[in-house]
């Protein structure tokens, strides 16, 4: 079973420019958006992936994805996908041992900034960037299934 372990922060300043190791544009968009799990799909740098993941307990959760044919997503994103879709650009971060995954958000999800971290372990350590502010980890507001039903510039 694939384990995704991750710590969220909400991102104070822009000091995260310094050190861009990548940019991409995101779509996704929610086929199955349930307490106990969510379905997505996602649209990357001309690439798509069919993304399946568990409730999240602590930091922790069950995660698998698939690479699927780009015409299949773009179909299933217009016709079976909940709306609005999560559109984000997300730059990849280099920070101390760490890669983080920085997310600008777009659409109806405008101004909210989070970056996020990968471990290994739920114990593992690493250094917090000046950047990273409040940590929102186990905050479901800021999980982009709720941010589907809730976007941040209605709260």
């Amino acid at each position: 079973m694939a384990l995704e372990i991750e710590r969220k922060y909400l991102v104070i300043n822009d000091k995260w420019k310094e050190n861009i190791v990548s940019e991409s544009v995101l779509k996704q968009g929610y086929i199955a958006n349930q307490p106990n799990a969510t379905v997505r799909v996602r649209i990357a740098k001309g690439a798509a992936y069919l993304n399946i993941k568990s409730a999240t307990k602590g930091i922790s959760r069950a995660e698998f994805e698939y690479q699927i044919p780009l015409e299949d997503a773009e179909q299933i994103l217009e016709q079976v996908a909940e709306q609005p879709f999560i559109d984000k650009t997300r730059y990849k971060v280099r920070w101390g041992n760490h890669i983080w995954d920085l997310d600008l958000f777009a659409g109806e999800n405008q101004g909210l900034v989070m970056a996020e971290v990968e471990l290994d372990s739920e114990d593992e350590s690493f250094e917090l960037p000046p950047w990273a502010g409040e940590e929102v980890s186990g905050d479901p507001r800021y999980y982009n299934a709720s941010l589907v039903k809730h976007p941040y510039s209605k709260w």
